[in-house]
């Protein structure tokens, strides 16, 4: 049977996915994340990409297990810490539905401007948070079988492109 709509059912050890960022979308900030801009980043920093909770350096609430872009966007997978209280409560508010925003902590490295948006072609990447109301819309922890799907569907673009 699956979820109601809205949950996003975690196992037990409090793993979710989603998609951070999500390629050529427009964010609420004029943004643009266009593909390949994590690339130097990731292969820098991967192991040392934070989880938060609203961009709050003192609020890390879980480790990111993976983290990659796809032809879709940046795709990640991680789980919450148990025991940290933050999240402890997120856990329930993400299960329910309550929480399901994400959100990317960078610095800008090289952008351009095209029809009054900057296009970001490489950003330094340092945090992803678990945020109530993301900049991109699109930037969502994903029902399982959605994540799978969508994760799918992007791998498929990315070898036929």
């Amino acid at each position: 049977m699956a979820p109601p709509k809205g949950r996003i059912p975690l196992d037990a050890d409090g793993r979710f996915s989603g998609y951070a960022s999500v390629f050529n979308r427009r964010d609420d900030g004029g943004d643009v994340v266009m593909p390949g801009a994590f690339a130097r980043s990731l292969a820098r920093r991967r192991n040392r990409i934070r989880m938060l909770f609203q961009h709050d350096p003192k609020e890390p609430v879980g480790i990111w297990d993976s983290i990659a872009e796809d032809g879709h966007g940046l795709f990640v997978a991680g789980h919450l810490v148990p025991g940290v209280e933050r999240a402890d409560a997120l856990r329930r508010l993400i299960a329910e539905g309550a929480l399901d925003g994400l959100s990317i902590g960078f610095r800008t490295v090289r952008a351009t401007k095209a029809n009054g948006l900057r296009q970001l072609w490489q950003i330094d990447l340092y945090e992803i948070s678990i945020v109530t109301f993301p900049m991109l819309e699109d930037a969502r922890i994903a029902r399982p079988d959605l994540a799978t799907g969508a994760a799918i569907a992007a791998a498929t673009q990315s070898i036929r492109n």
